[in-house]
């Protein structure tokens, strides 16, 4: 029996707290932090009424680690989980290392002044948490998250060699609005208006422009939204997904051996993509402040003041998500490619958990990645992406607390976009 300290009482923040609860045998005691105490004491109601527990809540500024440090010596619990700001991953970390507490996240950390998310930061900090002898798991959310666990387990059962992952995000579901977004405004435009960016090995020749080597290969990076591959998922349909940039193609093309290609690809409607055109176009997209009747603001913070909170779409979100991995590579001396893949019902979560189908999927495997470190099933010192951990009783425990996964065989003759 464990105790978990949960910070960030966002949508994400909301499901975790929700199925922390319902894993009453793993975890007896939950404390839920945020800025605004008064979402985490929300977020209360919520389970005490659905999952008939009830649960601690608390005021935290957790951009100050002084702050996160005195709550855990505090609460003490066993492990902290953090569904906050990727801005705030290292001083978070920070105090998990003063107290001696083991750490988990789903997003790596990116700096408030610069659109660009890459784990060097927190990889920096494995050599302390080596030495204080305590755990740090990165990127336990769902793409990144379940995406690298379903590549690890790809590599251990269903191939000798993987040579290709291509990750396929897809959301078919409606909230009702005209433009929103599913997650932290701030964090979801700032991800897909950069360009777009993949890797491939040395002697591999993709189209784009080449930039930074990186283990063996180099990345290369294209115009945003410029390459679009038309894909028929499973259960919902033929949508237009987009080459995307997205972290856990820096940490797959690192422990992945003899990988040759890894790219990230995520739909989006037409409308959505007229609506963030016409916002990028007049300046509304922009991360650096503009001085404004006497004051400095930054405009992209102001868009997210005056869009939908994501927790507010869950009540009339209709439709599926199915996100997925396909994978290629040899078995046995032959060409294999598979799908390996989860597809949610918006309106099952919120029934579930009063949460839409973005935050139950990366929330859901925050959970259960907690509980394999609780439960010393995943237990070593240092920080790790999660690929680089047993896939099979995460896989395992993923499927029975409401992410059930599928394998399907595709014909490896199919030539994949270039």
């Amino acid at each position: 029996m464990s105790k978990a300290l949960i910070i960030g009482a966002g949508g994400v923040g909301r499901v975790v707290a929700h199925k922390a609860a319902q894993l009453g045998n793993v975890f007896h005691e939950i404390l839920l932090a945020s800025r605004t105490e008064a979402r985490c004491q929300e977020i209360a109601k919520e389970i005490l009424e659905l999952q008939g527990k009830t649960i601690q809540t608390a005021a935290l500024d957790a951009d100050d680690p002084k702050n996160t440090v005195e709550l855990i010596r505090r609460f003490q619990p066993d492990i902290v989980i953090n569904v906050a700001l990727p801005y705030q991953d290292l001083a978070i970390m920070d105090a998990c290392l003063e107290t001696g507490v083991p750490y988990l996240d789903t997003a790596n950390y990116e700096p408030p002044d610069l659109a660009k998310f890459e784990y060097k930061w927190q990889w920096a900090y494995r050599e302390r948490f080596e030495k204080a002898g305590i755990m740090a798991v990165l990127g336990s959310g769902f793409d990144p998250g379940v995406t690298n666990v379903w590549a690890a387990y790809a590599q251990k059962h269903l191939f000798d060699q993987i040579d290709t992952i291509d990750i396929l995000d897809c959301n078919a579901g409606n909230h009702g609005h005209k433009f929103a977004t599913n997650f932290n405004p701030e964090i979801n435009i700032r991800e897909i208006t950069q360009r777009g960016r993949y890797w491939e090995r040395a002697d591999q020749n993709g189209p784009g422009q080449a930039e930074e080597e990186w283990v063996g290969g180099r990345y290369k990076s294209i115009d945003p939204m410029s390459i679009r591959w038309d894909y028929d998922f499973p259960e919902v349909g033929v949508k237009s997904a987009y080459l995307l940039y997205h972290e856990e193609l820096e940490s797959l093309a690192k422990n992945i051996p003899g990988l040759r290609r890894i790219r990230f690809w995520m739909t989006f409607g037409e409308s959505y993509l007229k609506h963030l055109e016409v916002l990028q176009n007049v300046g509304m997209t922009r991360i650096d402040p503009v001085r404004f009747q006497g004051q400095d603001i930054v405009p992209i913070q102001f868009l997210k003041a005056l869009l939908p909170d994501p927790a507010s779409l869950a009540k009339n979100y209709t439709g599926k998500t199915c996100i997925g991995d396909l994978v290629e590579g040899v078995k046995d001396g032959k060409r294999r490619r598979v799908f390996i893949y989860n597809v949610c019902d918006h309106a099952e979560c919120y029934k579930e958990v009063r949460s839409q189908a973005i935050s139950y999927t990366t929330g859901v495997p925050a959970v259960v990645g907690a509980a394999m470190m609780v439960q010393g099933i995943w237990k070593r010192p240092g920080v790790f992406n999660i690929e680089e951990l047993d896939p099979d009783p995460f896989l395992e425990l993923l499927a029975r607390h409401g992410l059930p996964w599928q394998v399907i065989e595709c014909d490896p003759s199919v030539p994949l976009p270039v």
